[in-house]
């Protein structure tokens, strides 16, 4: 989130660890903008803040040609703002999942061609393994589930098509911000070959301050749980390999 309160500080520290895989999390809703809200009147409020509502945007996306404009300066201002941080780019995503928007997505593949894209977040959880969890949520699983698999069909044979990498499956969709230690190692087994992500919000700290979605976030059990010792001896006894996008 290259124009968000903290972004120096963690770029800051992420040049500390050159072996760290580094991605750039697109934000086209809900955070703040790079470009100033005068040259993108059409996305943002006069404070340079996109909308809440993702259906709205989604709209205004698709039918506002105006606005489809301005979101391709805006896309391309944030990989250029990347670009300049010195960091390679490992892969790309957006914030609330907004590059499932065909709009956004095929601006994603034709400005990314300009900055090294090799890589995107697919976001499909298989709803079965992650239904074993909670089952109180399986017709709300399954239906998002089928609704994103609607996009992701289609963003495959694009990547496919671009030769542009992606996560064979994820995890966590559906537990977003409540990835606790529990559920990270009931997880873990059902790993199967390929590239698969585990989608986590990891922080010290349960800091709410930055996004309207994340009030309930269990940001520091979710770190816990990454690097708890229970996980590494669960991901050693199933072979599985940390590994980045393109690695």
């Amino acid at each position: 989130m290259v124009a968000a309160p903290a972004a120096d500080h963690a770029i800051e520290n992420a040049k500390k660890f050159p072996k760290l895989n580094v991605g750039l999390h697109l934000v086209l809703s809900n955070g703040i903008a790079e470009l100033p809200a005068s040259e993108i009147p059409n996305l943002v409020n006069n404070a340079g803040e996109f909308q809440i509502n993702k259906f709205y945007s989604g709209i205004n996306f698709f039918f506002n040609i105006k606005a489809r404009r301005q979101l391709k300066r805006e896309i391309r201002a944030q990989f250029e703002a990347y670009k300049k941080t010195g960091l390679k780019l490992d892969h790309v995503n957006a914030h609330n999942h907004m590059h499932l928007h065909p709009t956004v997505f095929n601006l994603i593949i034709e400005i990314g061609r300009d900055y090294d894209l090799t890589a995107i977040r697919i976001p499909n959880e298989p709803p079965l393994n992650s239904i074993i969890d909670n089952k109180k949520e399986f017709i709300v699983r399954h239906l998002r589930w089928i609704f994103f698999m609607l996009f992701t069909l289609s963003m495959k044979k694009k990547c496919i098509k671009n030769n542009i990498n992606f996560n064979d499956t994820i995890y966590g969709l559906h537990d977003s911000g409540h990835m606790n230690i529990e559920k990270l190692i009931r997880i873990i087994p059902h790993i199967a070959n390929g590239i698969t992500e585990i989608y986590t919000h990891p922080a010290t700290k349960n800091n709410h301050s930055g996004d309207s979605e994340s009030h309930k976030y269990e940001f520091e059990a979710e770190y816990k749980a990454l690097i708890h010792a229970r996980t590494k001896r669960t991901i050693d006894k199933f072979n599985v390999e940390l590994s980045s996008f393109n690695s």
